[in-house]
């Protein structure tokens, strides 16, 4: 397609319309708790733009893209397997954000390929400080290659007719962050996501949000806030102290996902057990609303308590049903499946 065409299409259908980047509530990537239940779950309370779990291209690649009728779903389910890395469906048209972990331009590109047309956004993780990302050159490990980062951000926006994003951490010095935060926005992306926080840093070490502030001043294009939001009164804490366009919140929305709520937050029990129903709805994952369920309980609770015990020793999305006194609507969702 020759690049003017693409251009006007991408005006049309991509960073301009695909997604609008001011002044939203944006539930952040959580590996194995960003699930369609669980985004669905946010959107509900307030959520504007839905990110999911980071998927590996490796591990996307692995998959075929799959029309699920029974549950009104699109799935990429891994290929020879039950096993699904990504599920959406019509609901979050326009909000859904797919985010990928790569250290490859033309790998990221073949995997973005397979799941543009069924999300809003594609997101490239050069944030995540775990082990198992930085091994792979993945995720923060990114952030010490400046080249790297250029070729799979324009990579993508020239093949592709949907929104490229990225999300980051912060870098060793304010001034480090700055220019590799303009170095990205050179590449056209539409905006930036960063973490307030640096690869050393521990989650109970305080988010940086002077430093956030500082490339917010360095950019033209929306900067999303992300760190330290627990309560609904810190989106516009953190937007008042960075000056950033949107603001994202991580462990805040997954011990409550009505943190978006502007009237206040929603018992937690209440969450929960809307979280259950969604889950069974959805036929999401047992392990994956286990690990869910299991984070909220830990925050609120303890796991050594009768709940928590109960929701270990489930192997089933029927046991977790059966658990939290949800069977007659298990049996009424599952009866009524194509």
């Amino acid at each position: 397609m020759p690049e003017q065409s693409r251009s006007a299409l991408r005006h049309r259908h991509g960073d301009e319309v695909g997604m609008e980047y001011r002044d939203k509530l944006v539930l952040a990537p959580m590996v194995r708790v960003g699930t369609l239940p669980f985004r669905l779950l946010a959107a509900e309370y307030g959520a504007d733009i839905t990110y999911g779990e980071e998927i590996i291209d490796h591990k996307l690649l692995k998959c075929e893209r799959v029309t699920n009728e029974s549950l009104g779903t699109t799935d990429f389910v891994e290929k020879g397997t039950d096993s699904v890395v990504f599920r959406t469906c019509p609901e979050e048209r326009g909000r859904v954000v797919f985010q990928m972990g790569t250290s490859n331009a033309v790998r990221a590109l073949k995997a973005a390929q397979l799941v543009c047309q069924d999300v809003t956004a594609i997101d490239i993780n050069m944030g995540c400080p775990k082990s198992f990302s930085l091994s792979g050159g993945m995720g923060a490990a990114l952030l010490s290659k400046p080249e790297l980062i250029h070729d799979i951000l324009t990579t993508l926006r020239r093949n592709l007719d949907t929104t490229v994003t990225c999300k980051i951490r912060l870098l060793n010095t304010p001034k480090d962050t700055v220019e590799l935060a303009r170095r990205i926005e050179k590449t056209g992306v539409p905006a930036l996501a960063v973490h307030g926080r640096k690869i050393k840093d521990r989650p109970r070490d305080p988010a940086k949000w002077d430093e956030i502030a500082d490339v917010v001043s360095a950019l033209s294009i929306p900067v999303i806030a992300n760190g330290d939001v627990f309560e609904y009164e810190d989106f516009k804490r953190i937007k008042d102290a960075t000056g950033a366009a949107s603001i994202m919140v991580a462990r805040g929305a997954m011990w409550n996902a009505s943190i978006f709520c502007a009237k206040g937050k929603t018992p937690w029990e209440d969450v929960k057990r809307e979280y259950v129903r969604k889950s069974i709805l959805w036929d999401n994952d047992v392990k994956s609303t286990k690990h869910t369920l299991k984070e909220m309980i830990m925050h609120y609770s303890c796991l050594e308590l009768p709940e928590g015990k109960g929701v270990i020793k489930c192997d089933t999305s029927e046991d977790l049903a059966r658990l939290y006194g949800e069977e007659d609507y298990y049996n009424f969702v599952v009866s009524n499946r194509k």
